[in-house]
């Protein structure tokens, strides 16, 4: 049988990438990494926000290719079921594909405005309105599901809907955004994920710099 593999790219710059590789470790299969050359044309189109889809992360499971982040945690949920990528309650998992859908096809003056980059901090970084917009209606979610599950997480137990909101978190630490109480216990709790912080400190350690990312613009 074919070993199983996700296809990334950066670990400091791709939300994208950030999110498939969380949904895979919590489906708790075992996979290879394969990390694709960020100076790939198509790669620095997809971190500049410039490709018109986005095709890494892939999984790559039995010889069958699965792209696009939602289809992998579909797919992960149906060969994990038990992992709990989904709720398994049928309210909650509707309410959860909601909510990675939205941030899935969402928020993209926050994606302009605060590109993801791990290994910078840009403290008092000023947001502009449109990005002010999508930050009030992130912690609005984030609130929400935390009041309505009980937390720490958004659905009470890690779920798919914290990996697609992990990127976000790094974000607002990254530009030092101003959220509630609330919110910020949820960002101590994401970033303390022990997959996170391998992540995390994994981008650390990446020697590629992207010049369009870096500026304090």
């Amino acid at each position: 049988m074919p070993r199983t593999t996700l296809t990334i790219s950066s670990k400091n710059y791709s939300s994208w990438s950030l999110r498939g590789w969380l949904m895979a470790k919590l489906s708790g299969i075992d996979f290879d990494e394969i990390v694709v050359d960020p100076d790939d044309p198509a790669v620095r189109a997809e971190l500049l926000l410039l490709a018109p889809s986005i095709l890494v992360p892939c999984l790559t499971y039995e010889g069958v290719k699965i792209w696009d982040t939602l289809a992998i945690g579909e797919f992960l949920h149906e060969i994990a079921p038990d992992a709990g990528l989904l709720p398994s309650d049928q309210i909650k998992r509707a309410r959860c594909r909601s909510i990675c859908g939205e941030i899935h096809s969402g928020f993209t003056s926050l994606r302009s405005a605060l590109p993801m980059n791990i290994k910078r901090n840009f403290p008092n970084f000023k947001v502009w309105s449109k990005a002010q917009g999508d930050i009030a209606r992130v912690s609005q979610i984030w609130r929400e599901c935390l009041q309505e599950h009980g937390g720490p997480y958004l659905f009470g137990q890690i779920s798919m809907a914290d990996a697609m909101y992990a990127p976000v978190v790094t974000r607002f630490q990254t530009y030092d955004v101003s959220v509630d109480d609330v919110c910020r216990a949820y960002c101590d709790h994401i970033l303390g994920w022990r997959d996170m912080q391998e992540w995390i400190a994994q981008a650390r350690l990446e020697a590629e710099s992207f010049e369009e990312l870096e500026a304090e613009f």
